[in-house]
């Protein structure tokens, strides 16, 4: 039996909506090949990839979101059902771009590997590399490696947002602090705090997938410290923390910074990233209005990271 890979040629900003509509309409997973996600490494800005530079010039100027179906499970009902969901998304979000399809088939023998020669091991911040478990890395003195399989949904930390959030954590926190990791996905970032010394972290998440996920990347890089959690963190749970990381999106953002303040500590630490970079002004002003004090801000070409203090 021979799979379906279905190719969507879509932009950064449309990128997450096209993947969460593709496994909506039952792909198997998904997979985003972005240029705006491989650091160019004539402008270093503390990431990189530990791979063949000429990968950027050989990467297509549109982001393509790939996505795995199986023909037996109903495809022609599904292939109809995403044909009008992409009519409607064009049509409503011209900046997500031509939203053309592209279709293959794929061997059943290679499909579920197919998505892995876009993965290589990546350095973030000074200390931190971020290993694919079947690409080999030899640790430098002083290196940090998180092994991190990326699965087909759930990500692998290499996108721009997360790599922001690990050097925020590098730089602010303090061996000892206690952290919460809002949305934690495939527990990354609550894996990086636990490796920089945090002394507690809680990877809290409301897709009970990315617990599951999440879990299971907590268990290969043996971190002992962080305990996850299912469910809303502002309803869930009254703990409270030195430090917060939120890896989302603007709006989210937006919504909870001012009721989060009860979750961290006075003079404790906001890390936030997922804004892509028109809206950082908007995010700021939002921090400021909630009585953080930025102290830090860093930004790729399409996102944007604080790191603020709460009075």
């Amino acid at each position: 039996m021979n799979w379906i890979e279905l190719i969507v040629h879509t932009t950064t900003a449309g990128a997450d909506a096209v993947s969460l509509l593709l496994m909506d309409a039952g792909s198997t997973g998904t997979m985003t090949e972005d240029r705006a996600d491989i650091p160019d490494p004539s402008k270093p800005h503390g990431i990189w990839e530990i791979i063949d530079p000429k990968l950027l010039e050989s990467m297509p100027e549109d982001v393509l979101v790939h996505a795995w179906f199986d023909p037996a499970d109903h495809w022609p009902d599904h292939l109809s059902h995403l044909q009008e969901a992409l009519r409607s998304l064009k049509l409503h979000n011209p900046a997500y771009g031509t939203l053309q399809v592209e279709f293959r088939s794929i061997p059943d023998e290679n499909w579920g590997e197919n998505w892995k020669s876009f993965y290589h091991p990546l350095r973030a911040g000074s200390h931190f590399i971020i290993r694919p478990s079947w690409e080999p890395y030899s640790p430098l003195p002083g290196d940090l490696v998180i092994e991190m399989d990326p699965g087909m949904a759930f990500g692998s930390g290499y996108h721009d947002t997360t790599v922001l959030c690990l050097s925020l954590l590098e730089k602010h926190l303090r061996p000892g602090d206690r952290v919460i990791d809002v949305g934690t996905g495939s527990g990354i970032l609550a894996i990086g705090a636990s490796m920089l010394g945090a002394s507690q972290v809680l990877a809290i998440d409301i897709d009970p997938d990315a617990v599951r996920v999440a879990k299971q990347n907590v268990a290969v890089n043996h971190a002992a410290n962080i305990r996850v959690m299912e469910g809303n963190l502002l309803d869930r749970t009254s703990e409270t923390c030195d430090l917060c990381v939120a890896n989302i999106i603007a709006d989210i953002i937006l919504s909870f910074a001012s009721p989060l303040k009860k979750q961290i500590l006075p003079g404790g630490l906001f890390i936030c990233s997922g804004i892509i970079l028109e809206r950082q002004e908007e995010v700021r002003q939002a921090l400021c209005t909630a009585g953080y004090e930025i102290i830090d801000a860093v930004n790729t070409a399409e996102w944007a990271a604080f790191c603020a203090r709460r009075p």
